[in-house]
C-alpha cells in the first residue's frame, strides 16, 4: 500500500515499517585477555556497547549498581551505552578502559591486556567488546524503551539463530586464524541486531506508550509514514487523509493515543533526524535546513533549539570540544 502524499510504501505492520531500516554500525572493537584479579570501567557513551564472553566467566556491574554473573558464551548489549563495569569478581578494583595497553590487530579491532602484549596468549578471561551506533537518534522513543542491558541468554529460547552466532564467535575469538578480527566484528554486528529484533518481536517488553501507539491500526500507519520520511512536508490535513478521518477527528485521536499534537510530534521527529544528519553524517546546517524545507538557517535553528535544547551551531561546538578533550 502507498500513501499518495509521500513516496514511502506502507505495509500492514507499522512497527515493521519503522524498524525495517534499523541498523547497527560497529565503529570499534577490542579483544581483552585478562588475568585475575581485573576490572574494567566502561564510561557512559552515545554509542551502544556490546560484550561477548569468550572464555572464563566474569561479573557485570549493571547501570543500576547490581552485580550479575556472566558465563563463557554469554553476550550482552547495552543499547544506550550506559556506564558499567566488567570484573573478575564483584567489588574487584576496576580501571578505566582507556588505561589499558592497546595493539591494533586489524582495521578498527584492537587487542588489550592487563599484563602486556607479551602475555596475550596465556589463558585468562577472554572478552570481545564493541561500540556500535544505531542509525536512530539517541532520543528516538524506541531506544528509550530498551532496557539498560539486553542479554542473549534470556533470548535464546525465542531466537534459534543466537546460539549459532555465539558458537561462531567462540571459534573466532582466539584469533588464531587469518581474518578473525574482521569476522568477529561482523558477527558482533549481526548478533547485536538479532538481539534487538528478538526483543522487538517479543513485544518490546512493554505494551503501552509509544509501542502501543505504533501498533494502533490507524495511528500506527501515520507514525510509520512520519518516521520513514521525516523530510516530507507533513501537515495535519495530509496525515488525516492517510487515516481517512477529518482534520479535527484525527488530531484529537492522535493526541489521545500518542500524547502529543501531530504538529509537535512531526517537529520532534524532524529535529531528531536533523541531529543525526549533523552529528553522524556531518552535514552543513544549511544543507539540513534546506532538506527539511526551512526557508532560512535561522528558522531551522530556532525549531532545532526548541526541541533539542541547544542550537545546531552549539552542537557542533560541543562536538569539537569533546574531540579536543579526547586528544
Amino acid at each position: 500500500m502507498f500513501d499518495h502524499s509521500s513516496k514511502i510504501p506502507i505495509t500492514g505492520d507499522p512497527l515493521t515499517d519503522i524498524l525495517r531500516g534499523l541498523r547497527l554500525d560497529g565503529v570499534e572493537y577490542g579483544r581483552f585477555e585478562l588475568k585475575e584479579p581485573w576490572g574494567i570501567q566502561f564510561p557512559a557513551q552515545p554509542a551502544a556497547r556490546f560484550h561477548f564472553i569468550g572464555r572464563k566467566g566474569c561479573w557485570l556491574k549493571q547501570p543500576s549498581g547490581e552485580w550479575v554473573e556472566l558465563n563463557a558464551g554469554d553476550a550482552i548489549l547495552l543499547p544506550r551505552g550506559a556506564a558499567h563495569v566488567l570484573a573478575s569478581e564483584p567489588g574487584a578494583q576496576a580501571w578505566p578502559i582507556h588505561g589499558y595497553e592497546v595493539e591494533e590487530v586489524c582495521k578498527d579491532v584492537y587487542c588489550m591486556s592487563n599484563e602486556g602484549m607479551s602475555e596475550c596468549c596465556r589463558p585468562g578471561t577472554l572478552l570481545f567488546c564493541g561500540s556500535m551506533y544505531f542509525n536512530l537518534d539517541g532520543l528516538h522513543p524506541l531506544l528509550g524503551m530498551m532496557p539498560d542491558v539486553m542479554r542473549t541468554h534470556e533470548l535464546e529460547a525465542y531466537e534459534p539463530g543466537i546460539p549459532h552466532l555465539l558458537e561462531s564467535m567462540a571459534r573466532e575469538v582466539t584469533m588464531e586464524r587469518v581474518g578473525s578480527g574482521g569476522i568477529l566484528a561482523r558477527l558482533a554486528d549481526v548478533l547485536a541486531a538479532t538481539v534487538i529484533r528478538s526483543w522487538v518481536e517479543r513485544g518490546c517488553g512493554d505494551s503501552s506508550g509509544w509501542i502501543a501507539a505504533v501498533r494502533d491500526r490507524e495511528i500506527g500507519r501515520v507514525l510509520a509514514a512520519i518516521h520513514l520520511e521525516p523530510n516530507h512536508d507533513w501537515t495535519v490535513e495530509s496525515l488525516a487523509r492517510m487515516m481517512g478521518a477529518s482534520r479535527s477527528g484525527f488530531a484529537e485521536r492522535f493526541a489521545t493515543i500518542v500524547g502529543e499534537t501531530p504538529a509537535k510530534y512531526v517537529t520532534q521527529v524532524r529535529m531528531h533526524q536533523a541531529r543525526q544528519w549533523l552529528i553522524r553524517d556531518r552535514m552543513k546546517i544549511s544543507v539540513v535546513a534546506a532538506r527539511l524545507g526551512y526557508e532560512s538557517d535561522a528558522a531551522f535553528s530556532r525549531a532545532f533549539k526548541r526541541v533539542i535544547g541547544s542550537a545546531p551551531s552549539h552542537l557542533r561546538a560541543e562536538e569539537q570540544a569533546d574531540i579536543r578533550q579526547a586528544n
